[in-house]
């Protein structure tokens, strides 16, 4: 018996398909007993097989994966299932609504916010939900994202590696089906704040997905995303249909470190280098200039390491200690 105050509107293991709200408890002077309507599907095959949650919305500005949970919710057929699929569309359901990466009711990040609280602001609650309600007993967990507003990104994959890793051959079996050019690989999260971090203390092998950005949606990448986590489901056993083809990449890039490039001054920001690109020691990468001082020269930003962008800032006002960059290493 879970110690949350949310209600599931809909038993998510019953055979078929399952859709409905979980009911986040938000008392306010408009709605004295109201609640958050955090949508939530599940598809239940009459086979036994694997668990596998899916989640997009965890910032609400990111919408590539929004929409292609929405797709899978209609089109996967519980005849094709075998195991339990859960799907939460608009995990942080308020800022997804609004369109932000953090809920305008508690300025709540979800990705920062595991393992939650049960009797705490409406983006706590939803964390620990997730991670204590939903994730026990799922074998598979993928979250996908994008840049949101303020970044785009190459397509690419994030999981977990170290020694002993139980899930390593569903790891690499997950990644090649997802088709994407680049997986980042990093240690243990256990401790972390993330929902990645909730799913290793949950047992599970978790997978962040970064899809684009910008915010906006590229249709080629919602596509090939769809088409790779549809692969990924009938890689594992749960999803028996015909796959599409499309794949984002046909050969995977794998890096092992990372690291980000942040503006030191606050201005105007011209790249000059983007996401997918791959870069020396020294090259450009950006110039910040300064149209309110006449006069002064821009600061130009070098490369201090040879890697591959996998992000690259959209909007071009940036203050001191704003991400231009994210980078990635083979090593």
């Amino acid at each position: 018996m879970s110690d949350s105050p949310i209600v599931c509107s809909v038993d998510l293991n019953q055979p078929g398909r399952n859709l409905g709200v979980l009911r986040v408890p938000h008392s306010v002077h408009r709605s004295a007993y109201g609640h958050i309507p955090v949508p939530v599907a599940s598809i239940v095959g009459d086979k036994p097989g694997p668990s596998v949650l899916l989640m997009a919305g965890n910032h609400g500005d990111e919408y590539e994966g929004q929409i292609v949970l929405s797709e899978l919710i209609r089109m996967i057929d519980p005849a094709d299932v075998s195991g339990k699929l859960v799907i939460l569309p608009m995990a942080n359901f308020a800022a997804a609504e609004a369109g932000l990466r953090t809920s305008p009711l508690d300025s709540g990040n979800l990705n920062r916010s595991f393992p939650g609280v049960p009797l705490g602001q409406p983006t706590e609650m939803t964390a620990y939900y997730i991670e204590h309600v939903l994730m026990p007993g799922v074998d598979v967990f993928i979250d996908l994202h994008s840049g949101g507003s303020s970044l785009y990104c190459l397509p690419f994959a994030m999981t977990m590696t170290e020694d002993g890793d139980k899930h390593a051959d569903l790891r690499r079996a997950i990644l090649y089906a997802l088709g994407l050019p680049v997986v980042l690989w990093h240690g243990s999260e256990k401790t972390g704040w993330f929902s990645t971090s909730a799913a290793v203390r949950a047992g599970a092998a978790g997978f962040t997905l970064e899809l684009g950005g910008g915010g906006t949606v590229d249709p080629k990448i919602r596509e090939g995303a769809q088409s790779g986590v549809l692969r990924a489901l009938a890689a594992i056993g749960l999803y028996d249909a015909n796959l599409p083809k499309q794949r984002l990449a046909g050969k995977m890039r794998e890096f092992f470190s990372e690291d980000l490039i942040y503006a030191d001054e606050a201005g105007l920001y011209e790249p000059l280098a983007v996401s997918g690109e791959d870069v020396e020691v020294g090259q450009p990468a950006a110039r910040i200039h300064f149209p309110e001082r006449p006069g002064k020269e821009p600061v130009e930003i070098t490369f201090t390491r040879p890697g591959t962008i996998v992000a690259h800032r959209v909007p071009a006002r940036v203050l001191r200690g704003d991400c231009l960059f994210h980078m990635v290493y083979p090593e």
